[in-house]
């Protein structure tokens, strides 16, 4: 006699992503994988949830807006490809959380933590929710090397220098191994989802992403090859080559990184496999985790400082004499300041939303010290314009460059445009390439085109004032003035 015996269909478990939009070592998604469940991808467009609160999320700049625009279909076409879906809704995530976990009667709800103060928040709220409901979540860690409760000092508060925290991260040895992406997921069908198209995330009147399209390709494969490519061709000489705009030396990651299309385990292993094949390299690749240990910096910064974007972590900063300057702030933005090294990055910027770090740190300079302007200025305009703003990084390291940061630069290094541009980009390639009205300059005229005679500017075809702009500040008066300006801050301190 044969007995018949029903198994019970396992109930769906729905994968929340965030900020983690691949499919290689997801732990939630690999945790819903591995139980056999048909899994639901959701991904929540929230913008209420912050809104009622005092600490919210940032709203994303026109930037990254358009990259998750582009990211969302990358993770759908990649779900699809082992049989999955990706569910798009918009609303406050506890309450589109918990609709659709009752809509489809799931068994469980699994996501990435961010350890950062409003989506903590928020993802609390989620918790709640579906525990009224009887419903199971489960929260994995996956979006930094190392947690922040692990790094603190004897204070039970993170560390403020980079250097000794770096060295306790690298103490505790490599992160847990990455994990493979599924290879196939059982999908529920029928489940609504809005099409990306509606959230209007893509600039139309006018369109100005051209440049972006024309710079990047998201999505986890990108990434992947992005990487793959660096270590290979790339990292040698990358001590070195990272510092020269004008060169192909950086990795260019910085964007898949703040999207989650990679994570920063597989970073790390895969620099760390690189280091073990080709030992002479290794200097090169400690330098490049060390970039990495700065975004993990930034990261634990924002864990104890959630509102570092809008507060001086310096309190004496509180007291600086910023000055309102539309038009200088406007030029700059623009790259139109007549320092040479300053508009090729912000027109960089704007092309393809991205800058050097090298030129980072000496147009931020240029801001806050030359023109006075306040640090927080700059940082929303990095906010709105970078495809890789980052809640860390950015506010970090614009208080780095004003010196009211962490561990930052003295406020009385003041960068020289001029120098940077001869250091750091002595052929001129990078110039050239940003500010063409200057192609024809000579290089040692090229970063400082006002000390040219007559006849060299008219052979190059630049006429100062008209072709392209005169210095909007000179570079010596607008030294002493910030240091002016710190050491009034320092006598009241």
């Amino acid at each position: 006699m044969v007995r018949s015996v029903r198994v019970a269909r396992a109930r769906p478990v729905i994968v929340w992503f965030r900020d983690d939009l691949r499919l290689s070592d997801h732990p939630a998604l690999h945790e819903a994988a591995s139980r056999g469940a048909p899994v639901v991808g959701l991904f929540i467009r929230d913008e209420a949830s912050s809104a009622l609160r005092p600490r919210a999320a940032r709203p994303l700049g026109g930037a990254t807006r358009w990259w998750l625009a582009q990211s969302l279909r990358a993770l759908r076409k990649s779900l699809e490809a082992i049989g999955g879906t990706l569910v798009l809704r918009t609303g406050p995530a506890a309450s589109v959380i918990a609709t659709l976990a009752r809509d489809i009667h799931v068994g469980a709800v699994f996501w990435n933590d961010i350890a950062q103060a409003p989506h903590q928040a928020i993802a609390a709220d989620v918790e709640s929710a579906l525990a009224s409901d009887g419903i199971d979540s489960q929260i994995f860690p996956g979006d930094l090397l190392v947690e922040p409760r692990a790094i603190r000092n004897k204070d039970n508060r993170g560390l403020r220098v980079f250097t000794p925290f770096w060295r306790r991260v690298q103490a505790l040895g490599d992160p847990p191994k990455p994990l493979p992406a599924p290879k196939k997921l059982t999908p529920v069908s029928g489940v609504a989802s809005e099409p990306v198209d509606d959230w209007d995330l893509e600039p139309t009147r006018p369109d100005w992403a051209g440049g972006l399209r024309d710079t990047w390709t998201p999505g986890e494969a990108a990434a992947q090859t992005r990487l793959k490519a660096f270590l290979d061709e790339n990292i040698s000489g990358y001590s070195d080559d990272r510092d020269r705009p004008g060169r192909d030396g950086t990795s260019r990651l910085s964007p898949h990184l703040r999207f989650g299309e990679i994570s920063p385990r597989q970073v790390w292993y895969a620099a760390r496999f690189a280091a073990a094949e080709q030992p002479r390299l290794a200097g090169d690749i400690d330098k490049f985790l060390s970039e990495l240990g700065w975004r993990e910096f930034c990261r634990h910064l924002l864990f104890d400082v959630p509102d570092m974007a809008d507060r001086n972590l310096q309190a004496q900063f509180d007291a600086f004499p910023w000055k309102r300057d539309a038009r200088a702030f406007k030029a700059w933005q623009r790259g139109l300041t007549g320092y040479p090294i300053v508009d090729a990055g912000m027109r960089e910027l704007w092309h393809s939303g991205v800058m050097h770090n090298r030129v980072r740190m000496v147009v931020a300079s240029f801001l806050v010290k030359h023109l006075l302007i306040d640090w927080r200025a700059g940082e929303q305009w990095f906010w709105d314009t970078l495809v890789d703003a980052d809640a860390g990084s950015n506010p970090a390291n614009w208080q780095w460059v004003a010196g009211s940061g962490a561990d930052a630069a003295p406020y009385f290094r003041v960068f020289n445009p001029i120098l940077q541009g001869e250091k750091f980009d002595p052929e001129g390639a990078y110039v050239r390439r940003w500010v063409p009205e200057l192609a024809q300059l000579p290089n040692d005229l090229l970063h400082q085109p006002w000390t040219a005679t007559p006849i060299e500017l008219a052979s190059a075809g630049v006429e100062l004032g008209k072709t392209y702009p005169q210095p909007i500040v000179d570079h010596k008066q607008g030294r002493e003035r910030a240091l002016a300006a710190y050491a009034k801050i320092r006598r009241k301190d």
